[in-house]
């Protein structure tokens, strides 16, 4: 993957095995039309190599306003199906895919641009964020995978609360619902921060948090514990898991804790 196949919307910067993808629409308030999401998937289907975690961030003073409404064509109802399946493919790509994303929340994160990061793994917010799924007040309903991802992370009486009311949620209030995992003042440093230290993981250690734990808490207990087992198993048993373990009991490594 190389910035010839982003579409102008999208830019990307490598530091080393850390990679900021930054959505470029700022006049727009970074809102997704369609080849945003598509270039979004193509990025995240093929990150560029060596690249050990991501860091999604925006231009300007907001994260995502969501869908470009510009782009909102008479549609009939299979071409409205196939369009939103469209964005669930891409984001899917970020959230199952293989490297693990931190996101920047500033500004507003509303309607696609709130489903676009609640697919990422870990979210950093700045005090400007305020959240929003304003589709109720225009006639429609999410299309982006809001009602799958969003009942997750906050539940889903307050899902139905923004959606049925249009209430905006502000950064303190996003925060402690779950919708961001740190609130701090300078979002882009912090998750370039958070990516150091994740892209430090063992890559084993980080694929099975991105693959096997989504599915084992969606899983059945006795399924769960299986999986669980199989996959410590194999984690365990990697050469780098062993030499880690070996500096830890030799004092080589860090000890966990302030």
């Amino acid at each position: 993957m190389t910035t010839a196949f982003l579409p102008p919307s999208l830019r990307l910067e490598l530091h080393d095995d850390i990679a900021v993808l930054r959505l470029a629409r700022p006049e727009k308030r970074n809102a997704l039309d369609d080849a945003t999401v598509l270039g979004l998937e193509a990025f995240f289907g093929a990150p560029p190599r060596g690249v050990k975690a991501v860091v999604l961030d925006a231009v300007g003073e907001h994260f995502s306003a969501g869908l470009d409404l510009s782009e909102l064509t008479e549609r009939d109802t299979f071409e409205g199906l196939e369009h939103s399946m469209m964005w669930h493919r891409a984001f899917e790509r970020l959230e199952r895919g293989r490297v693990p994303v931190v996101a920047v929340l500033r500004g507003a994160v509303i309607g696609g641009g709130l489903e676009l990061a609640a697919a990422a793994h870990i979210r950093v917010a700045e005090p400007s964020a305020f959240y929003a799924l304003p589709e109720g007040q225009r006639g429609l309903f999410v299309g982006g995978g809001a009602s799958v991802r969003l009942p997750r992370l906050i539940g889903a009486h307050r899902v139905a609360d923004m959606m049925l009311t249009g209430r905006v949620l502000d950064a303190g209030e996003g925060h402690a619902a779950g919708l961001s995992h740190y609130l701090v003042d300078d979002g882009s440093a912090h998750a370039l921060g958070l990516a150091r230290k994740i892209a430090a993981n063992s890559p084993v250690t980080n694929f099975a948090v991105l693959q096997a734990l989504p599915r084992i808490a969606e899983a059945n207990p006795a399924e769960g514990y299986l999986l669980e087992a199989l996959m410590a198993a194999v984690a365990g048993g990697s050469p780098e898991a062993k030499e880690r373990m070996q500096a830890f009991l030799d004092k080589r490594a860090g000890k966990v804790g302030r």
